[in-house]
This record gives C-alpha cells, sequence and structure tokens, in this order.
C-alpha cells in the first residue's frame, strides 16, 4: 500500500502548471509552482516543519512545550499541523489585516489567535513583532519561531523547493518570480538555482508601501516607503536576515488593485484558485514582460489557496468598496454589436409618408429617422403614423415633413446604457448612435431589453 505516515509526510512535490490565457501576452513559457497542494494549501508547510525540527534538534523545543509565532496566516497554519503531530501548542500572533479566513483556519486547527493593529511601527509593543516576542519572554517552556530571522526557513527551500524546480524544469529555468515577504522562499530558491546556474535571474515581487525594492537599488533603508498596504503575505516594513539580497537580480512592485484583480483573473481565465500574492506575481511578470525572450522558461511561484480570501479578493462588495472591481458596463457600442455593419434604414423629409410606410414593414422596424440635407431633422414610429392614416387615409401621399416628430436624441458610441435608458421614453422611442467612423446606427427600446438578457 502506498501510504504516508502521517500529513507531514504529503509536504512537497507540488504540481507545475502552464499559464495559457494570462501569459498569451508573453513570448516566453510560463509555468506556475502552485504550492497550493501542499497540506496546509501554501509553501510555508515546507519552511514551518523545517523550522520546528531544527528547534528540536537544537534544544530550543522541548515536549510539551508552546510555539508562537508572528505570522500572517500560512506560516500558522504550517505551524499548527506540525504542532498536531508533534503535541505542541501553538500561539499565532497576526495583524488585523489579515483575512478573517485566515483567522478561522487557525482556530480550527487548534491554534490560539492573538490579533494586532497592522498601522503601528514595528517596534510599537502594539505590533505583532513585539506582542509575539513578549509572549515567549512571560510563557514558561515556550519558543518564538521569529521566521524572518530564522534561517531554518531559507534552508527548507534551498533543501527542497529549489531542486524541485530545477528537476521539473530539467534544469531549463531562466527565472524564477516570486512575491517576497520574510524572504525565505525566494533566497532559498534563489541560492540553490544560482548555484545550478548563475545565470538564471531571480526576480522579487514587492508592493507599494514596503522597503525592498529601494533598498535592493540604492542600500538605504528609507521609512518614507512605509506605508500601509492591503496585499498579503509580500512586502515588509523590516529587513528580515532571511532576505538574501545578492541572490536577487531585480525587484518589481505591483499594486494593491493590480494584485487583486490578477488574483481573480487567475481563478476565472486559468482556473487555478489562489492567493493575493499570487496575483501580484503574475502581474509583475506581465510588467517585466519585454525582458523576456521566446526561448525563456520563467517560474512563478504561488504561495497558498483562494479559500483563505474569499472574504477579501473573492467579494465583490469588498473589492468594489476599495475601488478595484473593474465591473464591465454597456455602452452604446455594445447594443449596436448585432447590427453596426448593417445601413441604417431612413427616409427623407421630402419623401412620401407611404414611402415609409413601405420601409417599415420591409425591415420590420417600428420607428425610422428622417433626414434633410443629410442631417436628422425628424422621426417617425409605427404608433403616430398609424393614428394619423386612420384620421386621415388621404394623405398617405402627404410629405413625410408634415406628420414627422422631433429627431431621435444622438448619443456618442461610449454612452453607457444607464445614460441611453434614461433619453427613451413614452415620446422618444430610440436614440441615434454616432460613431467615429461618421454613420449613425439606431438603439430601441428592444435593444436595451435584449442587452439584459
Amino acid at each position: 500500500m502506498k501510504i504516508f505516515n502521517n500529513i507531514l509526510d504529503t509536504i512537497g512535490n507540488t504540481p507545475l502548471v502552464k499559464i495559457n490565457k494570462l501569459a498569451e501576452e508573453i513570448d516566453a513559457l510560463v509555468l506556475a509552482k502552485v504550492e497550493t497542494t501542499n497540506p496546509g494549501n501554501s509553501v510555508k508547510d515546507r519552511m514551518a516543519l523545517k523550522m520546528i525540527e531544527d528547534a528540536e534538534k537544537n534544544g530550543l523545543l522541548k515536549p510539551g512545550g508552546t510555539v508562537i509565532e508572528g505570522t500572517s496566516g500560512n506560516t500558522g497554519m504550517g505551524l499548527a499541523l506540525a504542532c498536531i503531530i508533534k503535541g505542541y501548542k501553538l500561539i499565532c500572533v497576526l495583524n488585523d489585516k489579515q483575512s478573517k479566513e485566515k483567522m478561522d483556519i487557525l482556530r480550527a486547527v487548534g491554534a490560539e489567535v492573538v490579533v494586532c493593529p497592522t498601522a503601528v511601527e514595528p517596534e510599537d509593543p502594539r505590533s505583532y513583532y513585539s506582542v509575539s516576542k513578549r509572549l515567549a519572554q512571560e510563557i514558561p517552556n515556550s519558543w518564538y519561531v521569529n521566521q524572518y530571522d530564522n534561517l531554518s526557513n531559507r534552508q527548507a527551500h534551498y533543501e527542497q523547493t529549489g531542486p524541485e524546480i530545477w528537476e521539473q524544469t530539467d534544469g531549463k529555468i531562466t527565472h524564477f518570480v516570486v512575491g517576497v515577504g520574510t524572504g525565505g522562499t525566494i533566497s532559498g530558491i534563489g541560492k540553490y538555482l544560482k548555484e545550478k546556474n548563475p545565470n538564471i535571474k531571480i526576480w522579487g515581487i514587492d508592493t507599494y508601501g514596503s522597503v525592498f525594492k529601494k533598498y535592493h537599488e540604492t542600500g538605504v533603508f528609507d521609512k518614507n516607503e512605509i506605508y500601509p498596504y492591503i496585499t498579503e503575505g509580500i512586502g515588509e516594513d523590516i529587513l528580515p536576515a532571511n532576505v538574501d539580497f545578492s541572490v536577487i537580480d531585480k525587484f518589481e512592485k505591483v499594486t494593491d488593485k493590480d494584485a487583486a484583480i490578477y488574483t481573480r483573473r487567475l481563478a476565472r481565465e486559468e482556473g487555478i484558485f489562489v492567493g493575493n500574492s499570487a496575483g501580484a506575481a503574475i502581474k509583475g511578470v506581465l510588467q517585466l514582460k519585454n525582458e523576456l525572450k521566446a526561448e525563456d522558461v520563467v517560474v512563478v511561484l504561488f504561495h497558498d489557496h483562494g479559500s483563505r480570501y474569499v472574504g477579501k479578493i473573492f467579494n465583490d462588495e469588498w473589492m468594489r468598496e476599495r475601488g478595484f472591481l473593474e465591473e464591465e458596463r454597456k455602452v452604446a457600442l455594445d447594443l449596436i454589436a448585432s447590427h453596426k455593419d448593417e445601413p441604417l434604414i431612413s427616409v427623407y423629409a421630402e419623401e412620401l409618408i407611404s414611402h415609409a410606410v413601405a420601409k417599415m414593414r420591409k425591415y420590420s422596424i417600428s420607428q425610422i429617422p428622417v433626414l434633410k440635407d443629410d442631417h436628422y431633422v425628424g422621426s417617425l414610429n409605427d404608433t403616430h403614423t398609424y393614428q394619423f392614416l386612420i384620421d386621415n387615409p388621404d394623405k398617405i401621399n402627404a410629405p413625410i415633413s408634415s406628420i414627422m416628430q422631433k429627431p431621435f436624441p444622438v448619443v456618442s458610441e461610449q454612452t453607457t446604457i444607464e445614460d441611453i435608458s434614461k433619453l427613451i421614453d413614452k415620446e422618444t422611442p430610440a436614440v441615434l448612435v454616432s460613431q467615429k467612423n461618421g454613420k449613425h446606427h439606431i438603439i430601441t427600446r428592444q435593444d436595451i431589453i435584449n442587452s439584459f438578457a
């Protein structure tokens, strides 16, 4: 039988998946290292287990002890699985920007969760860094993990994730791209890949409000770069010991909005349901596409699972409140799409009423614009024409100008359906769309009704 002794044995050997639709405008082959198949649904399972096992070997963690860590949620989940199997208590300290799902999941696997404010300095006693350290000092037989400075973090990726990527690409990888938080993933994998081939480019994805990019480029730790941001799992307001800047070739910043939008696009266009940092990573690759060649093989690491962001990134209301939701709004051009290549049926003011009736019957239309000297000067609709002929049957051959109504309003191609609907009422059954090429088309009540189908 092919079995695992416990859930920790299932960590690693995650799949490499080709990105198709989102990489169409990129010449290179783009592959995603999808870490959601780890038992805790994130890449952090790897380093969480490694840090605990190294702490045991070094006598820092003793039987019956308490593990304490400041975490964005994913490391906490990896630690929780290890603590369950190994018999330790776990306290996770999170900042309040983390999703409710992450907190609920940690509680579900037995962790105690302590929540701290985000918008405070790292040295502030209320920060999750400070609270984690304080709890480790106060609680007997406890061990503070400190994933930021614990070098077992990056060693786990040097020993495991890097070799997996090298083997899965048959050594053909040319670029490795990943969001940078603690720095363990990019530094461990980057070190391994550079040792295999020093020409491999290691690109870190940063966020606005983080210090990494400027520090890497200038060596200056600029506190003016620091401000609150929404993207979870990447960027820092400190310089963790795990970040080995010497193996990183470039940092690229991605906005909170773009990270959120591309996280949703990964789910809808690639079927890859992953977290916020994955959206930032794939958008970072797109921003750097001009630096890639057709023969390049790019591996982008996707940290965690989308289920941890259902209340945020995958919640329309949350996205809308922050101005992140790019909702598709139908405009005039969309409404005329089915007949934009057909000529507009019209009549001239000097023509006879019988001509207008004949055209309405021939083309099965109920309204028609009226021209004079190539300008739209009036309109006719079947209701008005019908009533006029019932009352005046002998005037079937009178000029159209004698009974025409006011001209239809004219709108541009980009006028929204909401604005068009305000123009159409009992007295105005249609509007005309003026296209950039000089042509006109008609939008009727029926066109608006059909747009909701």
